[in-house]
């Protein structure tokens, strides 16, 4: 399959040619003829895979054949939960619609709100923004909805985790009732069929690889360690092994600062990025990183999505995320596009509880290994999930026979045990 089959026109072709892209990923051969055809789309895919240009080419596609925009006026709103991930969606839509008459802009909280207002004032086509500075920008009049053609839910998942669903809920309320609807996600959870059950109208539902599963493309293990050690131990691992690039995630922005720190006295160049930094602060840690003027970017949750880094080495949990499937986000920001990636979790003692989560997420076991001259005094407890098997269809009834209980039972699966490997 070829990017010309897929109906593109040859100005987004080019854009495409011009970035060295030659096949389309999975989610891009589903997804773009059926955008393409004005149906609505809910798209589940994992991160890395794609689900940007995804919707971006064919969404520019079919502005560019449609009517002027008014003043204040957007034609496609494409709301995102993170200001990282709107500039990147943003970067996505530049990118592929440079040879096209269309212009776009990226409105987000933690900056003046005075020159996206101005931005906004001539009418824009495509309009990426996160949802709380959307209604900011609503209740001063700065934008009007009348016109728009389509809307885009990115990383909904992440949007609905972030408490964003009232915002969701009332910008849709909002829009047209006549327009098509996306969504793209990074898993098909019940939540998203509750919020799109009555808002989009007989959604062609795509799903590309299984849900909550880590790329294939992603080496995964564990390193058991005491709690204080794991700052040595990220040194060590820093310093012996040949990563340009390293993201390092940390649960608290207290601790991605105190761990900054830390690498600087040990010779290491890293910055940090998280919600108490500014936003021009954020985009300097981030611009440094893709640069290569520093080797580590620690960063909180904030980051697991949004951050698009082209081969990256390695991504390093130094601690666990709280939510199981954050685990799955943080670690996606390695092995993108089909390369290879390391993903490594500093795991101690206190963390067994998390650890678990995420294997019962992931459905297997993490291997586990020690690294020497870190063997921790507290080694982590072994952990057990429990993976059911699919319950069997019923049999039916046979005429003229009393049964005493139609409950159907299921065996569990074999329990799994870790095995630590210990490294020299």
């Amino acid at each position: 399959m070829s990017f010309p089959s897929l109906g593109l026109s040859k100005s987004i072709l080019r854009a495409i040619d011009e970035k060295g892209y030659t096949t389309p990923f999975p989610i891009q051969i589903k997804a773009i003829p059926v955008i393409l055809s004005g149906k609505d789309v809910i798209a589940a895919a994992q991160t890395g895979t794609g689900k940007t240009a995804g919707f971006t080419l064919p969404l520019l596609q079919r502005l560019a054949q449609g009517q002027p925009v008014k003043s204040n006026h957007i034609r496609a709103l494409v709301l995102a939960p993170t200001r990282e991930l709107a500039a990147q969606v943003g970067e996505s839509i530049a990118t592929y619609g440079k040879h096209l008459p269309l212009t776009f802009g990226i409105v987000y909280g933690g900056v003046k709100i005075n020159p996206q207002m101005m931005q906004l004032r001539g009418g824009i086509d495509i309009l990426v923004a996160t949802p709380g500075r959307l209604l900011d920008l609503f209740r001063q009049n700065a934008v009007k909805f009348g016109q728009v053609e389509t809307l885009v839910l990115d990383e909904a998942d992440r949007m609905l985790d972030m408490g964003f669903i009232e915002d969701i809920k009332k910008v849709m309320s909002l829009l047209p009732r006549k327009r098509q609807n996306l969504l793209f996600s990074a898993t098909y959870s019940n939540d998203i069929r509750t919020l799109t059950k009555n808002l989009f109208r007989n959604p062609v539902v795509i799903e590309v690889n299984p849900r909550n599963s880590a790329a294939k493309s992603i080496k995964q293990w564990a390193i058991e360690v005491d709690k204080n050690r794991k700052p040595a131990l990220l040194s060590h691992l820093l310093r012996n092994n040949n990563w340009e690039q390293v993201l390092v995630f940390t649960r608290t922005r207290k601790g991605a600062n105190r761990l900054v720190q830390q690498l600087a006295g040990d010779g290491i160049s890293s910055d940090a990025i998280h919600g108490d930094k500014s936003q021009g602060a954020r985009n300097r840690a981030l611009a440094d990183f893709k640069a290569n003027t520093i080797r580590v970017l620690v960063a909180t949750g904030i980051a697991s999505r949004g951050l698009d880094i082209n081969e990256l080495a390695a991504v390093i949990n130094f601690d666990l995320p709280q939510v199981a499937e954050d685990y799955i986000h943080s670690i996606g920001r390695t092995g993108r596009a089909g390369s290879k990636g390391v993903a490594i979790s500093l795991v101690s003692a206190d963390e067994v509880t998390l650890l678990s989560g995420i294997e019962t997420l992931l459905g297997q076991t993490l291997v586990r290994e020690v690294e020497n001259g870190y063997i921790p005094k507290h080694s982590v407890p072994l952990t057990r999930f429990v993976k059911a098997k699919p319950k069997k269809p019923k049999k039916p009834k046979k005429p003229q026979q009393k049964t005493t209980s139609n409950a159907v039972s299921t065996k569990a699966g074999a329990s799994h045990t870790n095995k630590r490997r210990y490294k020299k």
